[in-house]
């Protein structure tokens, strides 16, 4: 079988006969020593990963920072809910980002979120909310989104969800907004 590494990209064979019984296998890189998880077989309706992402998975052209299309005009914030976005790990560590609106896009520069990490791309990701449904939503980062230690395109999030771009960990909290006192 044949798999690249989830971090450098680097080709390796691993041997058939070992892994067949198993859904996924775990290897270590011989070139950056990192470890990559590998799915084996993917049951009905299962999201599946793909690592590097393949050509035919990108779509042209540079990812949009605001959009103007249906699925866009369809996203609103919770009634009565406050989001927020607390940078747990990496070189911005300690910062909370204020969700204020249905689409932020988080990066290394001209985005709405702007996280001081090298290992993130310019537009890295997006956070989508649509009422209660918050989606994590990879745009075609270089490094990756990682959700539940798996390289995703897309991902649902819920209260205290982490994920992590480049060597930053961010949690979500979605908590109830206070009335004002008198």
């Amino acid at each position: 079988m044949k798999a690249a590494c989830s971090n450098c990209g680097a080709q390796h064979s691993l041997p058939d006969a070992q892994f067949k019984d198993h859904p996924r296998v775990q290897f270590q890189c011989a070139k950056c020593g990192k470890n990559t998880i590998v799915e084996l077989k993917a049951a009905a309706g299962e999201t599946q990963v793909l690592t590097p992402v393949p050509g035919f998975a990108r779509s042209a052209g540079a990812p949009r920072l605001a959009g103007s299309g249906p699925e866009e005009s369809s996203l609103h914030l919770p009634t009565g809910k406050t989001i927020a976005l607390s940078v747990i790990a990496g070189p911005s560590r300690g910062v909370v980002f204020q969700v204020t609106k249905p689409r932020v896009v988080l990066g290394r520069a001209d985005a709405d979120v702007i996280i001081d990490d090298k290992e993130i791309s310019r537009w890295h990701c997006s956070i989508e909310i649509k009422g209660d449904v918050i989606r994590l939503r990879d745009m075609e980062s270089t490094n990756g989104t990682y959700f539940d230690d798996e390289r995703v395109r897309v991902a649902e999030l819920n209260h205290l969800s982490e994920f992590r771009i480049g060597t930053t960990v961010i949690l979500i909290s979605v908590t109830s907004k206070l009335a004002p006192t008198r």
